[in-house]
């Protein structure tokens, strides 16, 4: 089974960008990360065999896969496409496999509604402030699960579950994985429930439309209120995720960074409203296709006041990428992330290559003043690795980009994919 390339699974690596050279051309955008990790974990939910397409060759979906495997899947994988079949299955994720992300917690919610019980490590991921998994377990237990979180492991155990009322909210806002987690334990429970205050993501109406497909019946995704009628049992599927807006986000950003005209394929333009209506404001053209978006200057670069929401707002994973952005527009940008406070991490590395920014968190002050130079800078985070790329391929000089192993979890051989636009961008060993 080739899960991963493995050079850059265990990488090290660092990536050198060589700045002032404008992108000109089409890039091709991958399958959605935040959709592929859920749907390959509620493949537990069946013992029958799911083909899962347009799956993204990145660190985090190996980790998952490696995870399913532990778990007793069975697991191959091709060109882009998954097949896992999951006919005996165990109940326990061991700690050195979960530690290495996030959203290796998304398993609980399939395990608990298939087998009635699971123990899974406290997961790892990225460090972007706190980010608890408490509204998970209380939905669980809305369900008629038993919790207890012990020795750095998650414990639940349910007799049988039922349908209930269960609401997503939190203190920053919904929560897109543990509506993913509910959703997963509630297709198999007794009963109708419902979830309020549900995340309204494009991911999580992916999910839903994943498990529609084994024979769930799920209601009201995309929307704040979800309903899901338990079901005796799950059939498998052949099922293709959607593209991944914030790569397509993030490569929309790179072409108006440079100056260049550059258009992404394979997209839901309607899934990317939140990021293009901020373009445009900022003095870009935008125009979009049925699968297409292209961006090209339009006059000068202008400052923006910008608040990260929940979907349809303007994420959060896209507050970095824009703050590499405008940097250089003249005059003041403000950016307040609403969701993640502590998420600014790439602003002092920023401030290495000349930007002006200063932090009260949540909020960014940023001072556009000019050219940037290239520096040696740090990646903290997924998408702060990809400002600092960003930032890279506006300044004068070559910027040094270390901890690239960052920007291998979220999107998928993006220096390759920016070189065929007309960046320069090396990766070498560190």
């Amino acid at each position: 089974m080739n899960m991963f390339r493995v050079s850059r699974l265990v990488s090290m690596d660092k990536i050198l960008v060589h700045g002032g050279r404008k992108l000109n051309g089409t890039v091709r955008i991958s399958g959605s990360k935040n959709s592929a990790l859920p749907i390959l974990a509620a493949a537990l939910l069946t013992r029958e065999r799911c083909v899962i397409r347009g799956v993204p060759d990145l660190s985090d979906i190996h980790y998952m896969l490696t995870i399913l495997s532990s778990l007793g899947c069975e697991v191959e994988r091709a060109s882009g496409t998954v097949i896992i079949k999951a006919d005996k299955i165990r109940t326990e994720a061991p700690y050195e496999l979960v530690r290495k992300m996030r959203a290796s917690v998304c398993v609980l919610g399939p395990l608990l509604g298939r087998e009635h019980e699971a123990c899974v490590s406290l997961p790892g991921g990225c460090v972007i402030g706190d980010r608890p998994i408490d509204l998970h377990l209380r939905g669980f237990e809305a369900l008629g699960a038993a919790v207890r979180v012990t020795g750095g492991n998650v414990k639940v155990l349910a007799p049988r579950l039922s349908g209930a009322k269960v609401n997503m909210g939190g203190k920053y806002g919904t929560t897109v994985l543990g509506t993913d987690n509910i959703m997963m334990a509630a297709v198999l429970a007794e009963g109708t429930t419902i979830i309020e205050d549900a995340a309204e993501e494009p991911e999580v109406v992916d999910l839903a439309n994943f498990l529609n497909a084994l024979g769930a019946k799920i209601t009201g995704a995309g929307t704040c209120q979800i309903t899901v009628e338990g079901v005796k049992e799950l059939s498998g599927a052949d099922y293709t995720v959607i593209p991944d807006r914030i790569e397509a986000g993030t490569m929309l950003v790179a072409g108006a960074i440079t100056g260049g005209r550059v258009t992404v394929n394979h997209v839901r333009p309607d899934h990317l409203e939140s990021v293009i209506e901020p373009l445009r404001a900022a003095g870009f053209t935008i125009e979009t296709g049925e699968r297409s978006i292209t961006v090209s200057p339009n006059g000068g670069l202008r400052p923006l006041h910008l608040d990260t929401r929940p979907y349809p707002g303007f994420p959060t994973d896209m507050q970095a990428q824009m703050c590499a952005l405008l940097v250089r527009a003249p005059g003041e940008s403000v950016i307040t992330d609403h969701i993640f406070p502590q998420r600014f991490m790439h602003v002092a590395e920023l401030a290495r290559m000349g930007a002006q920014i200063r932090l009260e968190a949540p909020t960014a002050f940023i001072t556009g003043n000019g050219a940037l130079s290239g520096a040696p800078v740090m990646a903290s985070d997924l998408r702060a690795s990809a400002a600092l790329l960003l930032a890279g391929l506006q300044a004068d000089g070559i910027t040094e980009v270390n901890r690239v192993y960052h920007i291998d979890r979220g999107y998928e051989h993006i220096d390759d994919k920016l070189n065929d636009v007309g960046a320069h961008i090396e990766r070498v060993k560190a």
